[in-house]
């Protein structure tokens, strides 16, 4: 299956998907703390599934109380910055790249992510280490796919441990753009505009907005980024009660 980039919105070309089968066991008396602990990984997992899922081949319903996966991929380093980005891991993850903590993140329902262009080996060859704690016991977590018994009961799911969204990593300039939200505003026929940059900032840094439909020019503005972000509205020209007007509706 080819991987599809999982945010369109904000598509870039150099990108790659983390997604399939990485080494993973599990760590219920969470011996380990460090990927160099870890001599042997018994079992393999595909991500994204979590392996209460068949998908994932391995199928374990079992109480766990923590779990490790890694797997190595290709990324030389160049120029900009690499961003390794994570849909949710149940429940508090930590990853390595190289044997380097480059995050920490607690909750299992957000996306995080990490750059992690300085830890990059130059061979070209890295190796992704996650340990995942996600105590079904622990029962002041918010909750959800988080059932504590062994067999699901009353409106409780079955449970979801570890990476269970896409893992991806992708190549941004020294400055760009981490967050672009578009927010209609019908009673003054305009659009909202929101950005976040981030990476190294000059003093004339500006956004260049060109809105479109199809191949027609609705607006077309640049805006200067003020304290890392963009925060504008951009006005259309109504076009009254022609057929034009409900195409754009």
């Amino acid at each position: 299956m080819t991987p599809v980039y999982p945010r369109p919105l904000m598509e870039r070309e150099d990108w790659m998907s983390l997604d399939g089968t990485w080494k993973f066991f599990y760590d219920d008396e969470r011996k380990f703390v460090h990927p160099t602990d870890i001599i042997e990984w018994p079992m393999q997992i595909v991500v994204p599934f979590p392996p209460e899922s068949k998908a994932s081949g391995i199928g374990d319903r079992g109480l766990h109380q923590g779990c490790w996966y890694e797997r190595r991929f290709q990324m030389r380093p160049g120029p900009g910055r690499v961003l390794l980005h994570f849909g949710a891991v149940d429940y508090i993850a930590r990853v390595w790249i190289n044997g380097h903590l480059v995050a920490f993140h607690e909750g299992g329902h957000t996306p995080f992510s990490a750059e992690i262009t300085p830890v990059l080996n130059a061979s070209g060859e890295q190796t992704i280490t996650v340990m995942v704690e996600d105590d079904p016991a622990e029962l002041t977590k918010p909750r959800g796919k988080q059932d504590w018994q062994l067999e699901p009961h009353s409106i409780w799911y079955p449970r979801t441990t570890g990476i269970w969204q896409t893992v991806w990593l992708e190549r941004v300039n020294e400055t760009y753009i981490s967050k672009i939200r578009w927010t209609p505003r019908f009673d003054g026929f305009a659009i909202s505009f929101e950005a976040r940059i981030k990476g190294r900032q000059t003093e004339d840094l500006q956004v260049d907005v060109t809105v479109r439909h199809g191949n027609r020019i609705l607006a077309r503005d640049s805006y200067q980024v003020i304290d890392q972000e963009v925060n504008r509205r951009v006005f259309l020209a109504d076009p009254g009660i022609d057929d034009f007007r409900n195409e754009l509706l």
